[in-house]
């Protein structure tokens, strides 16, 4: 018997669970006035992160990337999670949908869609695209694990999950952050790779340096965009970016910095969009080889830090988080044994660890990058000091965005460096995107934590059936687990922080970073 879909929001809407909670609901908003029509300008967007040259959305996990996603490729559903209607979802792809059982999901498509290239948008679309990017090896493999898709009609699909063990309702709201690719491209690698080929808003047109050229698609299914394009460049220096649109030549800027915030708002014609986002920032560590195999080791070096120093150097760009997920996913809890400033602790931890004092251990190389994240320099430099109080011999490491990119990932017998510097923002609601990607043993991203007791706790949060019992173990036995075993710490929450032109209107931004243009209109 089908599930219907008020009764499931009621019983399982994670939206639902964070208002219950009590967590703070500050997510992305609309800026400026409604739009209207008339405009003929392109946007000029100046990114933070630059792209990585493979169009594949399964290939990378760089927010830069993600963010040029949400312009070309199409999602069956949109989650805008506005505080005022969090549970909303806007259907794009998708007609409908409707959970028949506890592992079945289905997807009613729109007709009449076609791919940029063409090609019609059908069921078989769905399918390459779920099971293909739900593979384990993805770098963006987004979902709870494998997941079969039934293809019933040209335009009914259904998501299967009894094969895998796992309740079909946690790809719910997970379906409106998947880009959906086209099952021909899927079946060619080399075409996938080459041409980011979608159904959304805006077309690929070519790449011209560091932009990124793209144009109105006019057959998009919610309606043609009223500008008509978007150029998508990427800029790595905060300030050069800040001129850029003082001058004229940007339209809208992401990642800004405090000072950068304060010349904004004292310039006439420009305005900011601030938000508590998806996005915690982390100190991660080589939990795959010495001397971070050792839990107690990193637990020192997390009592090492004092997490409000780091605060004070972002100023506006971050919030305090007290878990491994921002307060607005769900099952944010401040977690009760979260690893505080104590360096008694810490001393306590590397004698136990037989490092009295931290002698005897290695130099540890501690990474972060430039240009992208704000502060992520100055306040490296805090964390360094501080661990040098404690005996720590640290060589920091401050790199260029390509060089740090290349290095953040873990390898087999361990990544480079020991600690790496790097945020995480996924713009569902669900926290798996985060604790099941980073901290189970099935998908080795930064960390590289391999541990039976962990991946316990998460197969058992992920296979709840009830969201209030799920909700219960993530609170009360995954957040606590993570507090003991420390693979990364949580340092704080970003908050995203974009200025614009007044001229432009109409734009939406999403607690992820991603930006809907499709109402947006430039004035000259």
């Amino acid at each position: 018997m089908a599930i219907d879909r008020r009764e499931f929001l009621k019983r399982s809407s994670m939206a639902a669970a964070l208002a219950a909670s009590g967590a703070p609901l500050i997510n992305g908003a609309f800026f400026s006035s409604p739009a209207y029509a008339g405009s003929d300008k392109a946007i000029n967007f100046l990114s933070a992160e630059n792209l990585t040259g493979n169009w594949d959305p399964s290939s990378h996990t760089t927010l830069g990337q993600i963010n040029f996603e949400g312009f070309v490729f199409g999602y069956l559903t949109r989650a805008p999670m506005r505080p005022q209607n969090p549970d909303e979802l806007v259907m794009e792809l998708a007609e409908s949908m409707e959970l028949l059982d506890e592992h079945t999901l289905q997807f009613k498509l729109k007709k009449g869609v076609t791919f940029h290239n063409g090609e019609p948008f059908t069921a078989a679309d769905v399918k390459a695209t779920f099971e293909y990017a739900s593979k384990p090896d993805r770098p963006a493999q987004w979902y709870p694990g494998p997941v079969t898709v039934d293809v019933v009609d040209d335009h009914t699909a259904n998501v299967n999950t009894k094969a895998h063990g796992y309740p079909a309702s946690l790809f719910w709201f997970l379906s409106a952050f998947l880009p959906i690719m086209s099952a021909k491209d899927v079946a060619n690698p080399t075409r996938l790779s080459e041409f980011p080929n979608g159904t959304g808003a805006f077309k690929f047109v070519r790449q011209d340096g560091n932009t990124s050229v793209l144009e109105a698609n006019p057959d998009f299914v919610l309606g043609a965009p009223k500008v008509p394009g978007v150029n998508f460049t990427f800029v790595g220096d905060a300030t050069t970016r800040m001129l850029s649109l003082l001058s004229g030549e940007a339209d809208i800027i992401e990642r800004l910095e405090a000072e950068q915030v304060q010349t904004i708002e004292s310039k006439p014609g420009y305005s900011l969009n601030q938000a508590v986002s998806v996005e915690n920032k982390y100190l991660w560590f080589r939990c795959s080889k010495p001397p971070f195999d050792d839990w107690r080791l990193r637990r020192a070096v997390c009592h090492s830090i004092d997490r409000n120093l780091i605060l004070e150097v972002l100023g506006v760009s971050g919030t305090p988080s007290n878990a491994w997920i921002s307060p607005v996913k769900f099952g944010y809890v401040d977690t009760p044994n979260y690893p505080e400033y104590d360096p008694d602790m810490a001393q306590k931890f590397l004698a136990e660890a037989g490092f009295p004092g931290a002698k005897g251990l290695p130099k540890l190389e501690y990474i972060t990058s430039v240009g992208f994240y704000p502060k992520t320099k100055e306040y490296g430099e805090v964390i360094t000091a501080m661990l040098q109080e404690q005996g720590f011999d640290i060589e920091f490491s401050a790199m260029e965005i390509a060089a740090w990119a290349d290095r953040l990932y873990d390898r087999p017998g361990g990544g480079p460096g020991h600690m790496i510097d790097c945020g995480w923002a996924t713009g569902s609601p669900e926290p798996d995107l985060v604790l099941r990607t980073h901290f189970h043993s099935s998908s080795k991203r930064i960390c590289g934590i391999d541990d039976p007791e962990l991946d316990a706790v998460l197969d058992k949060e992920r296979d709840a059936t009830d969201p209030a019992v799920r909700k219960k173990i993530i609170q009360e036995e995954v957040m606590p687990m993570l507090a003991d075993k420390a693979p990364a710490l949580s340092l704080f929450t970003s908050v995203f922080i974009h200025a614009f032109r007044d001229e432009l209107k109409g734009m939406y931004i999403y607690p992820n970073g991603m930006m809907d243009a499709v109402n947006a209109t430039n004035e000259a």
